[in-house]
């Protein structure tokens, strides 16, 4: 089947709830996309397993994203062993709200991914029954994929492209923050240096010295140049050794 046809078939598997259908960018690797309300997320996700025509029998990846002030796009690609074509099917939750029905009943591959997500984007999942931390500890407060979470690595160094919520557009809002245990400019070493000034190898905090300065010959003022030695001062080349005699070439030889 075409992404085309695997669009239409699902749509009219889910009539006559208001399914949008259209075809993802990626030429060769297109899919069909039918976006869904959220109320019929679990039916279009059963009706994509079980028609068979769809077949769509393998769970490929489940994630979301974030589209700010218009809520989270949960996202789930199912694969077709059997026929070679696949489906990219949406749904749009709420911010405010950010629910959707589980799907691990239908596909248990699912599990992992919604506890991602969950921890994530902060996308419940009803009926999972399993919603606990995957990747972050237990203390980590926050959803680090949301949009308008902080990234730490932004407070403690500047970021050259967009800036952060809050922000200005020209040149950032915020003081800089350095992360626990990390000296600050001028604090490296062991000799005291202005701050701001310091490099490797320098500073109050201890460490390597600071290196002593080579000692370069002085330069010559503009215009001037060094005087040339005198004759006498010239160092004197080898001199061409004077043959020795016998050492002449005979007749024949300067004739060969």
């Amino acid at each position: 089947m075409t992404p085309e046809e695997v669009g239409q078939r699902l749509v009219a598997l889910l009539a006559p709830v208001e399914a949008t259908a259209s075809v993802s960018g990626g030429q060769g690797y297109a899919r069909a996309t039918v976006d869904v309300p959220p109320a019929s997320w679990r039916d279009a996700v059963r009706a994509a397993r079980d028609d068979a025509e769809l077949g769509l029998n393998f769970f490929d990846w489940l994630s979301a994203v974030d589209e700010l002030a218009d809520g989270f796009d949960v996202v789930v690609h199912l694969w077709s062993t059997t026929g070679r074509h696949g489906l990219l099917l949406r749904t749009r939750v709420p911010r405010e709200v950010a629910t959707v029905a589980s799907v691990v009943d239908l596909y248990p591959g699912a599990a992992w991914h919604e506890r991602e997500t969950y921890e994530m984007f902060g996308i419940a999942f009803d009926g999972h029954g399993e919603l606990k931390p995957l990747l972050l500890p237990p203390e980590f407060e926050g959803h680090p994929l949301r949009k308008e979470f902080i990234l730490a690595s932004r407070v403690a160094k500047p970021w050259p492209g967009a800036k952060e919520p809050g922000e200005s557009a020209a040149g950032g809002g915020r003081r800089p923050i350095r992360p626990p245990g990390v000296p600050a400019p001028g604090e490296w070493g062991a000799t005291p240096t202005p701050a701001g000034a310091a490099g490797a190898g320098e500073g109050p905090r201890g460490g390597t010295p600071a290196r002593p300065a080579r000692e370069r010959p002085a330069r010559p003022a503009p215009g001037e140049r060094p005087a040339r030695p005198g004759a006498a001062e010239r160092p004197t080349g080898p001199t061409r050794a004077e043959p020795v005699a016998g050492d002449e070439p005979t007749a024949e030889e300067g004739n060969a």
